[in-house]
């Protein structure tokens, strides 16, 4: 008996039946894809030893890189990361101002971005020339500036923060200081209800927190009444007032893993779903509603999502796109920097 794949049933052929073999096509091609990423996965882990490489990746990044990078994190994780790299390459898989920090703090490595379209809609509402204008013409203020901004943005800083440890980073700023809090006037927002500081707020925000549909939350959350609602601070304020926990990924990922409930929406880019899964994997998690109808019915970042196995794997094999950051820049961009990491200490 004569036995094929992608044909069903039976046939006479000559004096032989031949028996067809049923195969779901819908299988087969997603075991090739699996084949073809596993096997790309273990040239990319080949390549990282070979050029003694390391590969950074955000909680946003898509699963299958978080799965062969070295460290998953927050931004200040991977700030804090990319201080104590013992490696040649650091492959960063995120966006640019993320593998610009890295190169900041790392200028005698090679630091490479798998595309470098990949930018970030908070760090493009800022451009260097017009907050320059802003700054001085507020000389009196301190500049803190979150992270999520291009090295010329760090440059005209006093203090870079994160989510993480924004708040801390603020109230460390004596109370008769005005502060310049940019770009993203969200986390300005929150900050400033939490401590009651009157801050001067650039007027950026990042399209992916801004995408949540406060209806469609709520008519989520009445179909799952036992669910926590957990948000993070880059997010609207209507949105946050429906939190019961507001925080950075890597805040949210904590507060999942040691609050006792089993079900929560979360209001973040959807990439950490993957991440926070693997940390709970007994627990419900649920993406919060976008305003658009799409195929996720969640907010994915555009951007972060530019970067996918095979570009890591090319820009590991040819060391490109490679990230430089003018040394002037660099030098003045550090100081903000290192601020922030000593406080975050």
């Amino acid at each position: 008996m004569l036995s094929f794949n992608y044909f069903c049933g039976h046939k006479k052929w000559g004096g032989t039946t031949i028996k067809f073999k049923y195969h779901n096509s819908v299988a087969l091609t997603k075991k090739i894809k699996y084949k073809r990423m596993k096997s790309l996965k273990e040239r990319i882990l080949e390549l990282k030893k070979e050029k003694n490489a390391v590969i950074l990746a955000h909680y946003y990044q898509e699963a299958d890189i978080q799965d062969i990078a070295d460290y998953v994190g927050d931004s200040l994780g991977l700030s804090q990361e990319a201080m104590k790299v013992d490696a040649d390459i650091i492959l960063f898989a995120g966006v640019h101002f993320m593998a610009e920090t890295a190169k900041i703090l790392n200028p005698s490595k090679k630091v490479i971005l798998p595309d470098l379209k990949a930018g970030c809609s908070l760090a493009e509402s800022c451009p260097p020339d017009l907050f320059k204008k802003f700054t001085d013409a507020h000389p009196d203020h301190i500049v803190i500036t979150y992270v999520n901004c291009s090295a010329e943005i760090k440059a005209l800083s006093d203090i870079v923060c994160t989510s993480s440890n924004a708040l801390k980073i603020v109230e460390s700023i004596p109370k008769e200081t005005p502060i310049i809090f940019a770009p993203d006037k969200n986390l300005g927002k929150y900050i400033i209800s939490k401590t009651g500081r009157d801050m001067l707020l650039w007027d950026g925000s990042c399209v992916v927190h801004e995408a949540f549909s406060l209806d469609k939350l709520i008519a989520l959350h009445k179909e799952h009444p036992d669910a926590k609602i957990i948000a993070h601070p880059e997010s609207e304020t209507h949105i946050l007032q429906t939190a019961a926990y507001i925080g950075s990924t890597a805040g949210m990922i904590d507060y999942v893993k040691t609050n006792p409930n089993h079900k929560f929406i979360v209001a973040t880019e959807a990439g950490i779903l993957h991440k926070m899964q693997q940390e709970v994997p007994d627990k419900i998690l649920i993406p919060a509603p976008a305003k658009e109808n799409n195929t996720c019915a969640c907010s994915e970042c555009g951007y972060m999502k530019m970067n996918t196995l095979q570009k890591v794997y090319d820009c590991l094999l040819n060391e490109t796109p490679e990230i430089d950051v003018p040394e002037d820049i660099r030098k003045r961009a550090l100081l903000p920097i290192e601020r922030m990491l000593e406080l975050s200490k």
